[in-house]
């Protein structure tokens, strides 16, 4: 297993499996010439998140395959998202990519944290509402 416990400095919490996963699309060459940026912020938010077993993260934390619920911060809009692979993304269906800045900021944190991203509209503040799937709490350790 690829995955290492590493304190995060910024509170975030990745699950063994979803680390190991994920450290794989960093690697892999893929995508390196279309999304190299991407990549390396993805591995940057590894690099500082702290890494437990799947069945030891909170019903709290986003995973990937988790339908989350976000407040817009500059509005009242609220979006619902499932963070999924960069193969399984369909915007149009709410499966956002964890390549896609919001998907990579989205990664790890908690119900009640404000992420921060770059969109093409300038930077956008969201806070994570709620979780209504994850796939640890629902014992799909699988996924």
């Amino acid at each position: 297993m690829i995955a290492q416990q590493i304190m995060a400095e910024n509170g975030i919490v990745i699950t063994a499996a979803d680390f190991d996963r994920l450290h794989a699309l960093v690697e892999s060459p893929r995508y390196r010439t279309t999304h190299a940026t991407l990549l390396l912020t993805l591995k940057e938010e590894l690099d500082r998140g702290k890494v437990v077993r799947a069945d030891r993260v909170s019903k709290n934390v986003v995973t990937m395959r988790s339908q989350v619920c976000v407040h817009d911060l500059s509005g009242d809009e609220r979006e619902t998202f499932t963070l999924v692979y960069p193969e399984e993304a369909d915007i149009n269906a709410g499966k956002l990519s964890v390549l896609a800045p919001l998907g990579t900021a989205l990664l790890g944190t908690r119900v009640g944290q404000i992420v921060k991203f770059d969109a093409p509209t300038g930077q956008r503040r969201l806070r994570v509402e709620r979780i209504l799937y994850q796939p640890e709490a629902a014992g799909d350790l699988h996924l």
